[in-house]
């Protein structure tokens, strides 16, 4: 155990060394640590502050080490308490900081200003509602609401997940002249679609700070609503990189691919230095323009950001964008050199690799994660399924298929039948691939019967084809291609009658092909389209 000392004379020696300044890793704070540790620094209380601190606070991704320190600590004062708190609400898993606050309570430490301020910022963050109202209802008894650290908070907590009504009022009650409470209630309007009042208090704040700015171009980039967010970008006194990674992923969230990628030049040429969020957004733009160039300049300036070593998140986004290229080659290149791999990792390229034909590489690949122990889920299996279907193992297919649901139990949803459908329907078998229609446990949509359709049309059955079409039929009647497909089948086996009836079935229903539509490829391309539709996401500015 580590216990305080009160004699802090070596720590004042250790504080003066340049040690701290040169803490900047993980590694760099485990050999402060040991030095520490060594040289019987462990026991002072102002060492044991810095150390927490740095764990918790100054180094990214070294939260879970400060709290194996933290629970070291026999006698921690308020100030470390507050910072494991504070950097917990700030690490991806808030909920650490409200176990630690419990402890605290447990422990009988007396909580200070600080203290709910974090907590509360760790219950906005989970939307805990009721913990929330249970912590309001501590300041209040701790006489705290009067303070304006304390208060804004409180305003940032209701506004955003408790109820705007007391957000406003506390807001009403506080000192307008602070910009903070102005911010707090606008961002909670904003990111309660409330865009309309987030606006007006908006345009009547005394003054504007760049957290007001950045809430309110987030909120017109999220609807979509990308001139507002830019006369609002423009008229900024001042811009972060939140303000940057805002627009740029309302454009692609828009659509507007190019202008992402020209927005991003424009913000490297100002100086300002993308971080993950920009590096994901752009490359959610690159892939879905295709543009297989501009993905590699984007991978160049991640290599040198990250001086190599990819995140799992940007990682995981580069497969995306190769693979969405068609270079698969450079997909499995970024696969093989991540040092860290998540199940999305796996997926992006087992999918990857199964639409782009390498049906055997695709489920190699399954295979191999099987034996690491990997977890597969529900996009995994529709990945490896699209395989079998290309690679014609059917057998396969419904190992897989009975694999996910026995094993794993994982319930398959309208993809992982639509794979079935095409796997039995490119193999010939369409009288089972009717059968395991019929079996579904879901209502089969117009995607799956179409792809039946396609595979009575390439195996030349008239009458099979026949019934699926009236399924389609009964589902939708002004799709141009179903009638196309049929009567390819007809055509194909010189059943003129049944081409003329298709026919005579379109003009009766107002139904046009349209010009230079073809239907003759059965590769089901319409199918993968809807296995692996990825739209681009929104990636949140924060503030």
């Amino acid at each position: 155990m580590i216990r305080k000392r009160t004699n802090d004379s070596g720590a004042n020696r250790f504080q003066r060394s340049s040690l701290w300044q040169k803490c900047t890793s993980f590694r760099a704070l485990k050999q402060v640590h040991a030095f520490l540790v060594v040289n019987g620094f462990n026991s002072s209380t102002s060492a044991l502050r810095e150390l927490i601190f740095v764990g918790a606070i100054a180094i990214s991704g070294t939260m879970d080490y400060a709290h194996q320190v933290f629970a070291q600590i026999t006698e921690p004062d308020i100030f470390m308490w507050n910072t494991m708190i504070r950097g917990s609400a700030q690490s991806l898993k808030p909920v650490n900081a409200v176990s630690v606050y419990a402890q605290m309570e447990n422990r009988g430490v007396r909580p200070d200003k600080f203290t709910f301020s974090f907590v509360l910022k760790a219950c906005t963050k989970l939307s805990w509602v009721n913990l929330g109202f249970g912590i309001h209802g501590k300041v209040v008894k701790f006489g705290f609401q009067s303070n304006s650290f304390v208060r804004n908070t409180l305003i940032y907590f209701h506004a955003n997940c408790g109820d705007l009504a007391t957000a406003r009022a506390l807001f009403d009650a506080s000192a307008k002249r602070d910009v903070v409470p102005w911010s707090a209630l606008t961002a909670g309007y904003a990111r309660r679609g409330e865009l309309d009042v987030a606006r007006m208090l908006f345009d009547e704040m005394p003054v504007k700070d760049l957290v007001s700015w950045n809430v309110m171009i987030t909120a017109y980039a999220k609807l979509g609503e990308m001139e507002k967010a830019r006369k609002l970008f423009d008229d900024a006194p001042q811009k972060d990189v939140v303000t940057w990674n805002a627009m740029i992923a309302g454009y692609v969230l828009a659509g507007l691919n190019k202008q992402a990628l020209e927005m991003f030049d424009a913000m490297i040429d100002q100086g300002q230095r993308p971080d993950d969020v920009t590096m994901l957004s752009i490359l959610s733009a690159s892939a879905d323009l295709g543009d297989l160039e501009v993905g590699k300049n984007i991978h160049r300036s991640i290599f040198n950001m990250c001086c190599g070593d990819l995140g799992v998140l940007l990682g995981n986004a580069l497969i995306d964008m190769y693979a969405k290229c068609g270079s698969i080659e450079n997909a499995l290149e970024v696969f093989k050199g991540m040092r860290d791999k998540d199940t999305s990792s796996w997926n992006s390229i087992i999918g990857g690799l199964a639409f782009h034909g390498h049906a055997e590489k695709s489920i190699n690949l399954f295979q191999e994660m099987l034996r690491l122990k990997m977890r597969p889920n529900e996009i995994t299996f529709v990945g490896v399924l699209v395989a079998c279907s290309h690679a014609g193992k059917v057998q396969e297919g419904r190992m897989y298929f009975n694999l996910m649901r026995n094993l794993y139990k994982i319930e398959p949803n309208i993809k992982h039948y639509g794979c079935m459908v095409d796997i039995l329907g490119r193999a010939g078998q369409l009288i089972e691939a009717f059968d395991f229609i019929d079996t579904m446990e879901i209502k089969p949509n117009a995607i799956i019967w179409r792809t039946l359709l396609g595979a009575c049309r390439v195996h030349g059955d008239v009458e099979l084809g026949r019934r699926a079409n009236e399924q389609l039929l009964e589902m939708r009647k002004d799709e141009s291609g179903d009638y196309v497909l049929l009567s390819n089948i007809y055509a194909s086996q010189g059943e003129w009658g049944g081409v003329e009836k298709v026919r005579k079935l379109m003009d009766e229903g107002g139904v046009k092909k349209e010009a230079g539509c073809s239907l003759i490829d059965a590769d089901n391309s319409f199918l993968m389209n809807f296995l692996f539709d990825s739209k681009p996401k929104f990636v949140e500015g924060g503030s």
